[in-house]
């Protein structure tokens, strides 16, 4: 296996090293202090916690420390930028469908919204230097300008409710890790407008079907299962691309046994199985050779089919929702 890896905000390939990533970043383990922290404030812990798919963080223990000071807004809305892109309604779509909440959320779009993100973007601008960006994404001389100012636009919703509301509001963005050089950036540069930093929470990338490197792709269609795709559509993909971490023969798989760490039909039930103990019977079972990959593929489908009908049934009737959503100027 491959175990060169390249991630940045553009690109994620190759064998990621998570561990090298929290020391490169200069990032915070999700520790069990720390969850046991989580956990008491909201009852319980997401499945994503439990599992280390969120698995590191910047200044959680600052921000459950506001919390506990009520220095919250009460319905603290939740912003969710959306660059402009060509899958940007089908985007829009999906987050109808999952069932955020219209009076809490609200889609802030760079181009739709430039009069309302201009001006702090701007702010941010100037305070960030061309060699900053350069040594923070690895640009050179031919990058173009869009891709600089865009780190400036990224920035606007980690204060926007701030800059709204007049006063300090903490912010929580939930990311994967890829994105974090724009949110450091943020974090250098907000304070000296006298803003809070704000604090961020780390997501695993979901593998590609086609190996355990990297992360998923909408642009290679065997890579991913779309939301769009009908159960059929999902199995077949899951049948022929899902990469095995099983033996060569059923014989050696049953003397063996299984690899679940790399087997990505399992690593994607690590994020759709919400029953721990079920997930660790088919660990298990997949371990010392009990249930072949065949079967955990089957599985896998058999989780997502009924994931995928609610959510295209939801999806179906969000385009009529979508100026709910919309943040207005």
């Amino acid at each position: 296996m491959n175990d060169e890896s390249t991630v940045t905000p553009w690109e994620v390939t190759g064998n990621v090293d998570y561990e090298k990533l929290i020391k490169q970043f200069g990032v915070e383990r999700i520790d069990s202090q720390l969850l046991k922290r989580i956990e008491r404030k909201a009852g319980e812990l997401h499945p994503f916690l439990r599992r280390g798919i969120f698995f590191s963080h910047r200044d959680m223990n600052w921000l459950l420390d506001e919390f506990e000071r009520e220095n919250m807004l009460e319905n603290m809305l939740d912003v969710i930028a959306l660059g402009f892109n060509p899958k940007l309604h089908e985007n829009m779509l999906d987050v109808i469908a999952l069932g955020f909440n219209p009076k809490k959320t609200h889609f802030l779009v760079d181009t739709l919204h430039a009069k309302s993100m201009y001006k702090p973007a701007c702010e941010v601008a100037k305070r960030i230097t061309l060699s900053t960006i350069k040594s923070s994404f690895g640009f050179n001389d031919s990058v173009n300008l869009g891709q600089i100012f865009y780190t400036a636009m990224q920035s606007v919703p980690a204060f926007f409710p701030s800059y709204l509301a007049g006063k300090n509001i903490p912010c929580l963005i939930p990311h994967a890790i890829d994105q974090d050089p724009h949110f450091r950036l943020a974090r250098d540069i907000l304070p000296k407008m006298g803003y809070y930093k704000p604090a961020a929470i780390h997501s695993v990338f979901l593998p590609p079907l086609t190996g355990p490197g990297g992360k998923m792709s909408s642009s290679i269609s065997t890579s991913a299962v779309y939301t769009i795709d009908s159960p059929k559509v999902m199995k077949d993909k899951i049948m022929k691309y899902a990469f095995s971490g099983g033996q060569a023969s059923i014989k050696e798989h049953r003397e063996k046994g299984g690899n679940p760490d790399i087997d990505v039909s399992y690593q994607w039930l690590r994020f759709f199985e919400d029953d721990d103990n079920k997930l660790k019977k088919i660990h298990d079972d997949y371990k010392n050779g009990k249930l072949l990959t065949g079967e955990l593929k089957q599985i896998l489908v058999e989780k997502l089919s009924p994931f995928l009908e609610r959510h295209q049934e939801a999806r179906a009737k969000a385009g009529d929702k979508i100026e709910d959503y919309m943040f207005h100027e």
